[in-house]
């Protein structure tokens, strides 16, 4: 695998990144292997060390928190342009308000979060796979945006505007 960064989809939408099927159902099945070694490695990986247990548990909670926070206003968001898929829906709009006004992708973000809050209440082992999964969904998140690009002619605009990918005013 190279080192080279990913490159972000130019004016165009055009990706170098493949599309996985016509909608992107391979991206889809990919994100259901993270989500299955995330929870996995956690629950077969060793304990985290008993002192820090209460202080994860609290960091956990306000982390998962904030990821199903994340995962309900970015689905309530989009209303019935809500799909598992990459691909932008036919006929859909490109949500700019809301938590789409502070994060291009909240639903990623939140299901990040979530994984992490699983992570650091299970085992220390689980985080491996969980940085992983962060690369895994950054380089969805440019799938994605090239499509969203070729689609929405105002995204490089928008994308300009909402520098945060994930989480709002962190990442």
């Amino acid at each position: 695998m190279s080192d080279a960064p990913i490159p972000d989809p130019g004016p165009t939408g055009q990706s170098r990144l493949p599309s996985l099927g016509r909608r992107g159902g391979g991206w889809v099945g990919l994100q259901v292997v993270v989500f299955a070694v995330v929870a996995l490695t956690g629950w077969l990986g060793p304990d985290w060390p008993p002192a820090a247990t209460p202080w994860l548990w609290a960091v956990a909670g306000v982390t998962l928190v904030t990821g199903v926070g994340l995962l309900l206003a970015g689905g309530a968001g989009l209303g019935r342009q809500l799909t598992p898929f990459p691909r932008p829906v036919p006929d859909g709009v490109l949500r700019q308000d809301g938590i789409y006004g502070h994060v291009r992708h909240p639903i990623y973000g939140g299901v990040l979060l979530s994984m992490l809050a699983w992570a650091l209440v299970t085992s220390p082992l689980a985080l491996a796979p969980w940085a992983l999964g962060a690369v895994f969904f950054d380089t969805k998140r440019r799938r994605e945006e090239a499509w969203l690009l070729a689609t929405y002619p105002e995204y490089a605009g928008y994308r300009q505007r909402v520098r945060r990918a994930f989480v709002p005013f962190v990442w």
